[in-house]
């Protein structure tokens, strides 16, 4: 069993920053695919970032591109979202998140789940 525990959220202004982070324990963690998911009130659950293993795949949610970048750092068991350009439609609940697979990573195959680290957004 892998645990993972998500860091970094608060209340933000439109267009501020927030780097999210997620401590994961366990040997699996670098054999793994990582990502973010979200859920904003009365909506479902959705993808946002996954990286794999080794860093060199990296998969965004068109919502997000060009404003939030995924990193990972083996060497410290410890997944980062960092969130630029935040909007009031990023608010929610995000929920880091540890993949079956090693490539890639989708709500289907994610093995682990984070306690969720509420982000909200000011207009």
């Amino acid at each position: 069993q892998v645990q993972l525990v998500e860091s970094g959220g608060g209340l933000v202004q439109a267009g501020g920053s927030l780097r999210l982070s997620c401590a994961a324990s366990g040997r699996t963690f670098i054999s793994s695919a990582m990502g973010w998911f979200r859920q904003a009130p009365g909506k479902e659950r959705e993808f946002v970032a996954g990286i794999s293993w080794s860093g060199g795949g990296i998969n965004y949610a068109d919502s997000v591109k060009g404003r939030f970048t995924i990193s990972r750092d083996n060497t410290k068991n410890t997944v980062y979202l960092q969130m630029n350009s935040l909007l009031p439609e990023d608010t929610a609940v995000y929920y880091c998140a540890r993949s079956q697979y090693m490539l890639d990573i989708k709500e289907g195959s994610v093995a682990d789940w984070g306690q969720g680290t509420q982000v909200t957004v000011s207009s």
